[in-house]
């Protein structure tokens, strides 16, 4: 067989050697062509929250055109199940994710899907449901939901800003009163709700390679706030979501993103999200194989600025890197890359984030 296959032996040796180097899963041979779509809402109808809001005319032409496209609507259960399995996922695969458990996403989200028995996911922070503060939902009312296609996951108990350690505080000292936040949280859930399963949501979407490692060692998945399209090439400790909010929830913007395909990138480096010494910094990408992604037509952005510089290292082993034009002076900011289907009208997709922690400045 070696020697009646030399190119497929050669790319399946050469792909399992970066699995091996990958700290997240890989498959052998080239990148699936599809994956999942996974949204994320916080506020329906609802205003005075333009940054996380979307109006209910919008929402409600997001469900028809899901509806009326024939797309799959997934819990997030599946989907990991589906990566930990390494099977590929078929096309037009969505599923529904809603941060903080606001109170509108009883009144006006849920009535819309138990209309249509799709499910959806919540991630909770379980202090204000504790507290009753009334901009959000009770216990009894996710209960209910319980019943009709939700589930409720661990968004923390107060949504701090995680990554960040204070100025007494020893590493030891901040991994002990984060593990015990998150598995409060946890604890919170499984005696109001019956079950807690193993995912989370990080709090503004902000993430390090040592909250990574402890989301790790507590066996769960972890979403973030970064756009692209989840596959087998997926970190499943900064599983990516398109964020919907009013600015960005257009019909034609949504659109393009539920019909995005995953960019196939195998090697990131670096890894972690915090800007060090260089800003802006510099971001290197590879590239699986993948006859259908146009590589000569791919193009990144950084937030804020528009076209980022690419620089090919090597375009026929998929080598590139990203760097924004000027600093970054925001808290949060990405890089996005995208580059178009040969075969459709689609886009392959990818985001990387990056914060900003220094100087310590007011949050963003």
């Amino acid at each position: 067989m070696l020697g009646a296959c030399p190119a497929l032996c050669h790319t399946l040796l050469k792909q399992l050697f970066l699995c091996g180097l990958l700290a997240f899963p890989c498959i052998a041979l080239s990148a699936p062509s599809h994956g999942v779509v996974v949204l994320m809402y916080h506020h329906f109808g609802e205003s005075r929250f333009p940054s996380t809001n979307v109006t209910l005319q919008q929402f409600d032409a997001h469900l028809h055109y899901l509806e009326q496209n024939q797309f799959k609507i997934w819990p997030l259960e599946k989907v990991i199940k589906q990566l930990e399995l390494a099977q590929p996922f078929p096309d037009r695969v969505v599923a529904i994710t809603i941060d903080d458990a606001y109170r509108s996403i009883y009144t006006h989200a849920y009535p819309r899907l138990k209309k249509r028995h799709w499910p959806f996911t919540v991630f909770v922070s379980t202090d204000p449901i504790d507290k009753k503060m009334p901009a959000f939902m009770s216990w009894a009312q996710m209960r209910e939901m319980q019943q009709h296609g939700a589930t409720f996951a661990n968004h923390t108990t107060h949504h701090d800003f995680l990554i960040k350690q204070s100025a007494s505080e020893t590493e030891r000292d901040w991994q002990l009163r984060v593990r015990n936040d998150l598995k409060m949280a946890q604890q919170r859930l499984q005696t109001e709700l019956g079950s807690a399963p193993a995912l989370f949501a990080y709090p503004y979407g902000e993430y390090n390679s040592a909250l990574q490692q402890l989301i790790k060692e507590l066996g769960w998945s972890a979403f973030g706030q970064q756009s692209g399209v989840i596959s087998q090439y997926s970190d499943r400790l900064a599983l990516p979501r398109y964020p919907m909010a009013a600015q960005f929830a257009a019909l034609p913007s949504f659109k393009t993103k539920v019909m995005s395909l995953p960019l196939p990138v195998i090697d990131i480096s670096p890894i972690d999200t915090v800007i060090k010494q260089q800003n802006p910094p510099p971001l290197q990408l590879t590239l699986a194989q993948d006859d259908d992604v146009q590589i000569s037509q791919l193009n990144c952005f950084a937030s804020n600025q528009g076209p980022a510089k690419v620089t090919w290292f090597d375009k026929e082993k998929g080598r590139f890197s990203v760097e924004a034009n000027k600093p970054f002076n925001n808290r949060r900011s990405r890089y996005n890359c995208t580059a178009p289907s040969k075969s459709s009208a689609r886009y392959y997709w990818y985001s990387h984030l990056w914060i900003r922690t220094t100087p310590t400045s007011a949050l963003k």
